[in-house]
Order: structure tokens, then sequence, then C-alpha cells
């Protein structure tokens, strides 16, 4: 891939959005390539967490490339737009936890992403917002509809209406970001971060994350017979075995996803 680097690491992995020249901004080869990402690591049995991030120094991703956009037929446009809704959906979709390692700005399409993932973290004076609206269009990966979720609707009107621009710390009073931590300290969250989830039963890991994010689609009572399956796949595992085993031996259970 030429936009786009993956590095498998112990039980994780990392992808990183690779055109650091144009503030890793989406043109449509990248949004290609990242849905290959996506849809690698999601089969992939030995990926138990997966962290997303930007190459250089300034931006996590500043969203579509406006420059590529300005060459785009009406077409092209729609294709871009169907596409990263697509990929972003697949993001959100992965059975594996998915962070947000927001190492710059984040903006628009770039924002959107982070939305996607299950965490966000980022250094506190990091800027980012769904900022379309000052372009005359709207968020169109998912911003419209993941960001009231998370923050509630007036919360997203204002800031979305607004083309708001706002600080990780900020954010993070806005329930939006996972943890805004001081400047140079984004990487050494991260890894505590997927460390503390990597000590957990893997499947156990991914059939918590379907519950909640099924469940919350759903009614109380659907939510709760969602739960209840998705606790009968943990069950019959060698992991589930594994833990009683450990906790009775006094020592830390090893997992491996059985």
């Amino acid at each position: 891939m030429e936009t786009i680097t993956i590095r498998q690491k112990e039980g994780w992995a990392e992808v990183t959005l690779n055109r650091p020249d144009a503030m890793n901004a989406f043109n449509y080869q990248m949004l290609t390539e990242l849905g290959q990402a996506a849809e690698s690591l999601r089969i992939n049995p030995d990926v138990r967490v997966v962290v997303i991030k930007g190459s250089g120094e300034k931006a996590f991703s500043v969203g579509a490339d406006l420059k590529e956009r300005k060459t785009l037929t009406e077409q092209q446009v729609k294709r871009n737009i169907n596409k990263i809704g697509e990929v972003f959906s697949a993001i959100e979709a992965m059975p594996q936890p998915v962070i947000a390692a927001m190492n710059g700005y984040a903006f628009g399409g770039g924002m959107e992403l982070a939305l996607a993932c299950d965490f966000r973290v980022a250094e506190k004076d990091t800027l980012m917002g769904l900022t379309e609206t000052s372009l005359a269009i709207i968020p169109g990966a998912g911003g419209t509809q993941r960001l009231p979720r998370i923050v509630g609707e007036a919360k997203a009107l204002e800031l979305i209406l607004t083309a708001k621009r706002f600080t990780a710390e900020e954010g993070a009073g806005y329930g939006l970001i996972t943890k805004a931590v001081e400047k140079g300290e984004l990487d050494s969250e991260v890894s505590a971060l997927l460390n503390a989830m990597l000590a957990n039963g893997p499947i156990a890991l991914q059939q918590a994350k379907y519950a909640i994010k099924t469940g919350m689609k759903a009614d109380l009572q659907t939510g709760l017979q969602i739960e209840r399956k998705a606790y009968e796949i943990t069950i019959p595992t060698e992991d589930r075995v594994e833990a009683l085993i450990a906790f009775s031996e006094k020592r830390k259970p090893v997992f491996k996803g059985k």
C-alpha cells in the first residue's frame, strides 16, 4: 500500500495514514487502501486491538483532499462520499476494539474517522472539529449521526452548525475524547489503554463490544437478549476455563483467543 502502513505487533496492529505532506487528507486511493486494511485486520485472529494514527507530527487527518476534490466531477464526488462512508462503517463494525491516536489536527473526515473508532486519545491542545458547514457542505461520513450519539443532540448541533474548532481537552469535557493527555504522553497513554485490554480475554472483548454497539441500537429488552447471546458465546471457550484455573492458582491467565 502507498497511502497506508500496517505494523502488526504482539497482539495488536497499528494502522498509519501515510500522506504527511497532505496532512493525511483522504484521497480515493487512501480510502480504498484503508478499507483493505480494515478487512485484512478484521479477520486476523492474532490482532486483538487496532490503533489508527496519522504519520508526521501535524495531523491525524484533515479530512477530504480538497485539492483532489476540485478536480472531480459531481459523480466522482458522490463516489468518494459513498466510499468514505462505507470504509468508516467497516472500521466501526470491526470486532476488535479500535483506538484513534489523534496525533494532530482532526477536521472533517478525519474527525469522522475518529468517531467511527471506539476510543479517542489526543494531546490536550490538539485542534479538531466537524467544520464542513464552513465549506457549504455537511459532514458526510457519519458525523451527523455518530456525534449526537456520543455527545447528545444539542451539543452536536452546536458543534456542527457553528463549524466550531475545539481542543481535545474541550472534547473530553463533551464526552467525545476518551482521554486528553499532556504533550508527549500520547503514545504512553495509548499503550496503557491497549495493554489493559490485551490483558483480557480476546473473545470476551469482541463479544462485549458487539453487545454494547448492537444493544445501543435497540430497546432495553432486546439489548438484554443480545447481551445474553453474546455471553453464551464465551461459555464454551478455552479462555474462560483458563481464567478459572488461573484464579484458583493465583496467577495471571494466559489467553489464546479460543
